[in-house]
């Protein structure tokens, strides 16, 4: 199956000025713009056409910017709340769920819809690739990576904070192909991100490419695909909790391809975004109508994140300005920022747990208690089709069903370390 798959055909769009070019094979941005931007994909086929579930997420392939599939992904699921819905007196409330939860054969061995982006983004890189993959993470980003390489045999260079290693874990040891570096302890995403950098300097590196990377958006865009495709309609609302935005992202661009699709609909969701409190520039920037991020002290901000409990949604340098970035998401949808404290998504996560029966991640407990927000502000039709994105869950049952192992970093760095140092200390590296 996987190997008679052909190679979806599509094209590279600018958002910064409408430029349309093919595909390097890693191409980031958009030939000669000097303006920030995102270059969007064209698919050369504009009705999705599903394969089946045998597939796992490249039963979406027509619109995955992809060469090729991987052994092991999964795609979300989606399905109708019953507990969660009757809760909130909600008629139409639908759950895009990526993780773990057996019942529901939902079976993401790192229960997180980064997953979507791994094997996406590591079907896209091509067969002639010599260089080591560079991914920074806070976390869940992290594991999925190293779950998806190591199964592949991917060579893979993971800079993670120390602060977040806890996230490392997985039901087998990994393939040497992985490796970690990260940031000492009281370091945050930027402190990981700032590894990489000095990385990808080097020969024998290459950036993932983050939310410039198409395969990375387009691979999550797959929750709503997936929702869509189950429903049979376009949601009217869409709730999802931020850090970069890029899944917010991600839920635009492929609801602008179902428009065109023409099959689901003619409307565009309502991005609901939420931030975890105290940690919240998109919010802060949103509230200001300012295309520009505020000014942010980066130890106030490390401050910050030690409090919050959704750790992952702590990116100091999301896509939020850039053409084709989450300012214009929320622009062309007329969507909103919302903020919800760590006793809201403790709240929300134990109300989830009770409703629908599984544990989530603080991250999607951010999303559901700003769902719960929303509705008790009686300002949402409760007849309205709702789609709740939720990004991770089951880990505490798939922590009780298997025993697990942790990945150990083999470098940790200062946070402000010089690049010369970091250099010399990753060439002593070795991916034989």
């Amino acid at each position: 199956m996987l190997s008679t798959f052909q190679p979806t055909s599509y094209k590279l769009e600018s958002q910064a000025n409408s430029a349309v070019f093919a595909d390097n094979g890693w191409t980031l941005e958009a030939p000669g713009e000097t303006r920030p931007h995102l270059v969007r994909a064209i698919y050369e086929k504009k009705q999705l056409e599903l394969k089946d579930e045998s597939y796992g997420l490249y039963q979406f392939a027509d619109w995955l910017p992809i060469g090729k599939m991987l052994k092991g992904s999964r795609a979300p699921v989606t399905f109708a709340s019953k507990g969660l819905a009757e809760y909130l007196g909600l008629s139409r409330l639908y759950i895009t769920f990526s993780g773990y939860w057996p019942e529901r054969n939902i079976q993401m061995p790192t229960c997180s819809f980064k997953e979507t982006e791994a094997y996406s983004v590591c079907a896209r890189i091509p067969a002639t690739e010599k260089r080591v993959l560079v991914v920074a993470s806070a976390g869940n980003t992290a594991r999925a990576f190293a779950q998806v390489c190591s199964d592949n045999q991917i060579p893979l260079l993971l800079s993670v904070p120390d602060d977040n290693l806890d996230a490392l874990w997985f039901k087998a040891p990994l393939n040497d192909c992985v490796k970690l570096i990260c940031a000492k302890k009281g370091g945050d995403y930027y402190d990981a991100i700032h590894l990489s950098n000095i990385a990808c300097e080097m020969e024998g590196f290459f950036a993932e490419g983050g939310a410039k990377n198409v395969a990375r958006r387009d691979g999550m865009g797959t929750t709503m695909l997936s929702a869509v495709t189950t429903i049979g309609q376009i949601p009217e609302y869409y709730f999802q909790a931020v850090g970069s935005g890029t899944g917010a992202i991600a839920a635009w661009e492929a609801n602008l391809r179902l428009l065109e699709d023409g099959r689901f609909g003619q409307n565009k969701s309502l991005l609901m975004v939420s931030q975890n409190v105290p940690f919240h520039p998109i919010y802060d920037a949103w509230k200001a109508d300012s295309r520009v991020l505020l000014p942010m002290n980066d130890n106030e901000a490390r401050k910050q994140v030690e409090i919050m409990d959704a750790k992952v949604l702590s990116n100091r340098k999301p896509p939020y300005g850039l053409a084709g970035g989450l300012f214009d998401a929320l622009k062309d949808t007329e969507g909103e920022v919302l903020l919800v404290t760590n006793e809201e998504a403790r709240a929300a996560a134990a109300l989830f747990l009770e409703t629908e029966g599984i544990d989530i991640h603080p991250a999607a407990a951010v999303a559901v208690a700003s769902l719960v927000q929303r509705i008790k502000m009686g300002d949402i039709n409760p007849e309205s089709l709702m789609m709740l994105n939720i990004t991770g869950g089951g880990e505490e049952r798939f922590k009780r069903d298997h025993e697990l192992y942790y990945l150990k970093p083999e470098l940790v760095f200062d946070l402000e370390p010089e690049t010369e140092t970091v250099k010399a200390r990753l060439s002593e590296m070795s991916w034989k």
